[in-house]
């Protein structure tokens, strides 16, 4: 066995490997960015080296800095992972000019297998069939629309990068009218995003399966297959959900497309882990053809673990060492079911998401596995792959699996940022998905009948929160308490609040008021029908960022955290929502425009505008402390601070007017004209 490795990666895979080298003993050494300086896969290797930069380009991709990084570290080998420098044949050579081991297949099968015009080559004399198409080298644009007149062609088509993946250089062509707009987008993409604008054109499925076969090889000649994998749940080409084994292959299928699978690898003189992807029709996977091959270890080898027993990772170090694999084909069982949901940094629309992790929590239980690096406090940004974690799930069979992964993805909290938990919730709902009945369209075409998150729900839950705040930070004096009371004893608070990212698509700013106390009490949204909406609600204490809110009966236990900018991050069942006080908002007490409110309990650090002070929008008034955390209170408008109510010390509780701004004279709200 190998006695070091550096883990050329980073975020969860290179966690998910340092894991299986800490039990095996292997001292592991990471390489971060700058922007990754104090992440999760730094902290849990034994030695760490610095790449100096912050985009990828400029450290993670740079082999040269992660073979130097290995040198200077005594790193007997370096294992890739997926994605950045796994796939590239140069580099492969590079490590092992080195004289460093690689943790990977030998270069001239990365090279083969990363042309898709020689992989489907190879794979036709293999006696794997392709997909229907033109796939030789150097096609010209009018080469390929010669071919499309052919008669036999069916549309319609894909283009398709022939160096490339990821979905980059691909289009979709309905008919032979847009093929040559097509052919000219996916060769600009292609070069600028594999340096290559070669490309190929086959018969495209539009309603197929995806399904892969997991192979293992050693430099002994053991060639194995690990069962199939469905990936078919997809979007924008990339994959959401995978299990294993797929739901519509049976033992004899699955040992034909194993033995064709073990076929290629041979063909090619594949050692180490590899996919072969293949593409199947719908009803009926017996008629597939070969898509590509993937020479490393995939996002979703966890459920080929799982319902095979085997660690890919403990077989990929000992191939590498030059050790037999220790397993025949007999060895190799499927047993239950396994279901894997990418955890995305993205909304509903599938549109990246940056931001703070203000609160992260990961499920645990039986048959649940998470594989990430993903914590409270980290800053998610925009410079690599929006995926955060793998939450996996396994049991005897496939309902069992889907009831867990469910189950898991609701105990899944992510506030700061919005993430696809509640998204995946949905699909898993869909009765396509709950059947098997899934192809690689059906993402899309269903994304507009997905649940929406329960806004309500996060507008009534921040109302009882900051009601429940109130009465727990009321100053000693009565008289002090902004709660709402009467001498009815009927309490009467009011909010306009604003749901959703920022005032983009999808926010939705309603009217709230809450009457009565937080342990009951009568919750009043209006804005968004005719008639407002009303529920009964409770609210009660669990923790320090945990409460349990009941709604019209229904309880829910909803986590929440506050962002420096005073939104107010709840979430609850997969589902998380910023809340905050719209700008220009009236309060309880029918307040101007220009007034100024907390919109948290809190300590007033400074004022930093005094009475008189001219401001601009945006500019900070008063700032406090809240939850330990520093709260601007900004002016809402172009004005001048006609009056300050708090000095430096001050406690203030939820909705307490702080400064009122009003516009200087002349201005667009003072103009008689």
């Amino acid at each position: 066995m190998l006695e070091s490795v550096l883990i050329a990666n980073r975020g969860e895979i290179a966690v998910r490997i340092a894991r299986t080298c800490r039990e095996l003993g292997v001292r592991t050494v990471a390489v971060f960015s700058d922007a990754d300086a104090d992440a999760p896969h730094v902290r849990v290797c034994d030695d760490a080296v610095r790449l100096p930069g912050r985009l990828p380009r400029d450290t993670y991709l740079r082999g040269d800095l992660v073979i130097d990084a290995a040198r200077r570290t005594g790193a007997a080998a370096i294992h890739p992972g997926f994605g950045f420098l796994s796939e590239n044949a140069g580099f492969a050579r590079a490590v092992e000019k080195a004289g460093l081991v690689w943790v990977g297949p030998p270069a001239a099968a990365i090279d083969l297998m990363g042309s898709k015009t020689a992989a489907k080559r190879a794979a036709e004399e293999a006696g794997v069939p392709v997909v229907p198409g033109v796939h030789r080298e150097g096609l010209t644009d009018d080469d390929i629309l010669e071919w499309a007149d052919g008669a036999d062609v069916r549309y319609p088509l894909l283009v398709k990068a022939a160096a490339g993946g990821g979905g980059r250089g691909m289009r979709v062509v309905a008919d032979r009218g847009g093929l040559p707009e097509a052919l000219g987008a996916a060769r600009r993409e292609a070069a600028s995003a594999f340096g290559d604008d070669a490309l190929l054109v086959e018969r495209y499925l539009p309603r197929a399966r995806h399904i892969e076969v997991q192979v293992i090889a050693d430099a002994h000649g053991t060639v194995l297959h690990l069962a199939e994998r469905e990936c078919s749940l997809q979007r924008r080409h990339q994959k959401v959900i995978e299990e294993a084994p797929s739901p519509v292959v049976d033992d004899a299928l699955r040992a034909r497309l194993g033995a064709e699978a073990v076929a290629l690898a041979q063909a090619c003189g594949y050692v180490g882990a590899g996919t072969v992807e293949l593409i199947a029709d719908m009803d009926d996977p017996a008629e597939h053809y070969f898509l590509e091959m993937n020479t490393r270890l995939q996002v979703e080898h966890p459920v080929t673990e799982l319902v095979t027993g085997v660690d890919l990772v403990a077989l990929q170090l000992r191939v590498a060492a030059g050790e037999p694999l220790g397993l025949t084909q007999d060895d190799v069982s499927v047993t239950g079911h396994a279901i894997e949901a990418r955890l995305y940094a993205e909304d509903a629309s599938f549109m990246p998401s940056a931001g703070r992790v203000l609160l992260s929590r990961v499920p645990s239980g039986p048959g649940v596995r998470v594989d990430g690096a993903l914590e409270t406090g980290q800053d998610i940004g925009t410079d690599y792959d929006p995926m955060l974690a793998k939450i996996v799930a396994h049991g005897p069979d496939r309902p069992t699996a889907l009831a867990r992964l469910d189950r898991a993805l609701r105990a899944t909290t992510t506030l700061g940022l919005t993430t696809n938990a509640w998204t995946l919730r949905g699909l898993l709902g869909v009765d396509a998905v709950r059947t098997g009945s899934m192809h690689t369209a059906l993402v899309e075409e269903i994304a507009g009948d997905l649940p929406a998150v329960p806004v309500d729900d996060a507008l009534s839950a921040t109302a009882l929160l900051w009601a429940l705040l109130a009465r727990e930070t009321a100053p000693d004096d009565p008289f002090e308490i902004r709660d709402g009371w009467r001498p009815s004893g009927r309490g009467r608070l009011h909010w306009r609040l604003l749901a959703g990212e920022g005032a983009g698509p999808g926010a939705r700013e309603r009217d709230v008021v809450l009457h009565g106390s937080p342990e009951e009490s009568e919750i009043v949204l209006d804005g968004d029908t005719d008639e407002p909406r009303r529920r009964s609600a409770s609210v009660a204490r669990l923790g320090p960022d945990r409460i349990a809110v009941t709604l019209d009966d229904t309880r829910h236990e909803v986590t929440y955290a506050l962002a420096s900018d005073g939104t107010i991050w709840v979430g609850a069942d997969g589902w998380a929502l910023p809340v905050r006080q719209a700008v220009g908002a009236a309060d309880a007490a029918g307040t101007a425009s220009g007034t100024l409110v907390a919109p948290m309990p809190g300590l007033v650090l400074t004022v930093r505008a005094p009475q008189g002070t001219e401001v601009e929008e945006g500019d900070p008034v008063v700032v406090l402390e809240s939850m330990k955390m520093e709260l601007v209170v900004a002016a809402p408008m172009d004005g001048v601070v006609t009056e300050v109510t708090v000095a430096e010390g001050d406690r203030v509780t939820v909705g307490h007017v702080v400064a009122i701004v009003e516009p200087a004279a002349g201005g667009p709200e003072g103009d008689p004209t």
